[in-house]
């Protein structure tokens, strides 16, 4: 691993906070002063500024997510899902996947990338399963047209399977194999209702903790890392 990487993950520092850390003479490896970040760092001791360094393992997180949260690190407008961590567990993670600002339920944060690469890849076709209210009785023949395929607004492609489970006339499991921008509800939609509420339950075979209150999280067991 490069030097400016592992300074990175390390210590959660941008690549241009770690190349000016640097360029100020703050970093040694084995003793000795270096200001490039190309060398190759294994089992040397890397110190920033006296501080010994050390790769933390990775970190991998559920969070119930309540309403009016963005998946996203930081906004200028509406409160970060990041906010509902601890401060001192939110260098590097990122959120792998997302939900709507008015959606709840399962989301998931590692700082591990490749995993999170797998998670969201099309190509593992990794299951999502969704609660929904909707504004209108569903069609009789909703059922099937999502077991073939919808045609959403704007897209010339059909959306891949999916399995509908009717609750009630207004509310419906939803377990779908994409992730298409805002795809749940543009699937309603392509049927002529409404997505009124909308709550994750479960991706791939991650279930949402049942004794999860929206805003609280928890750490991930090895099985349900090891499960991507």
């Amino acid at each position: 691993m490069r030097l400016d990487r592992f300074l990175c993950e390390a210590t959660g520092l941008t690549r241009s906070l770690a190349k000016k850390a640097l360029a100020r003479g703050e970093v040694t490896v084995n003793g000795e002063l270096v200001k490039k970040g190309d060398i190759k760092i294994d089992a040397q001791q890397v110190h920033l500024d006296g501080r010994l360094l050390s790769l933390q393992p990775p970190r991998y997180l559920m969070l119930h997510k309540p309403e009016g949260y963005i998946s996203a690190t930081q906004d200028e407008v509406h409160p970060c899902v990041l906010q509902l961590l601890p401060p001192e567990l939110t260098s590097g993670l990122q959120c792998a996947g997302r939900l709507d600002l008015d959606t709840t339920g399962l989301l998931l944060l590692t700082d591990d990338g490749q995993w999170s690469h797998r998670l969201r890849s099309p190509k593992r076709a990794c299951h999502k399963t969704y609660r929904a209210e909707l504004a209108e009785p569903l069609a009789a023949d909703a059922a099937a047209r999502f077991a073939e395929g919808l045609l959403l607004h704007g897209e010339d492609k059909a959306t891949l399977p999916a399995t509908l489970e009717i609750i009630s006339p207004t509310q419906v499991l939803l377990t779908i194999q994409e992730g298409k921008y805002h795809q749940v509800k543009r699937m309603f939609a392509a049927v002529g209702n409404r997505v009124t509420s909308l709550h994750r339950l479960q991706i791939g075979d991650i279930k949402l903790d049942a004794a999860l209150a929206e805003g609280e999280w928890r750490h991930l067991t090895a099985e349900e890392v090891a499960s991507v």
